[in-house]
């Protein structure tokens, strides 16, 4: 059985929000925010493939946000990834690279709640911690629109890959995805 995904503006619910996703909005000029809705969903198919299924999504209208680790000189270093679920992040090439460690992986679960102040399955690159680097593939950034995490696993967010784009710390890159 597919539904449909009921989109409202994401500010007139923030109580869909993660905390730091909701801040995050509130700092964007009022077009920008205006552009973000949100669509509260069963916390039981956040997972992409579950939510396209269910929601009738397209996968590659889906973005998947992951975080990644590394450590350099006894450092422990963070980065996000946004690509389009029908893709996987480069993470021993281009990710790595760009967190300047020998060796990047995902970051563990409860690492990534912590850090992010998110729950796992719903991380979003809206409100992450500042100084993290948020590298946002170009075909995320190109989409008219895409469905990614809300900082909760209750509701999903859809927005133009330009507003993605445009957030603050983030990298638009050729080649992030394979």
């Amino acid at each position: 059985m597919t539904e449909t995904l009921d989109l409202v503006p994401a500010l007139s619910r923030p109580d869909l929000l993660a905390d730091p996703v909701l801040a995050a909005l509130r700092t964007l000029p009022a077009g920008t925010a205006d552009a973000v809705a949100v669509a509260e969903i069963d916390p039981g198919l956040a997972d992409t493939a579950a939510f396209c299924d269910r929601y009738g999504v397209p996968p590659d209208a889906s973005a998947n946000c992951v975080v990644l680790a590394g450590k350099r000189d006894g450092e422990v270093r963070h980065l996000a990834c946004v690509v389009l679920a029908t893709t996987r992040a480069d993470v021993n090439g281009v990710a790595r690279k760009r967190l300047d460690v020998r060796k990047a992986s995902f970051a563990p679960m409860d690492e990534a709640v912590t850090a992010t102040a998110m729950e796992y399955g719903g991380i979003t690159p809206l409100g992450l911690p500042a100084g993290w680097p948020v590298l946002v593939d170009r075909a995320v950034a190109d989409a008219p629109e895409v469905v990614i995490g809300s900082g909760v696993r209750r509701s999903k967010l859809r927005l133009p890959g330009a507003v993605l784009a445009g957030l603050p710390g983030v990298e638009v890159v050729d080649g992030l995805a394979r």
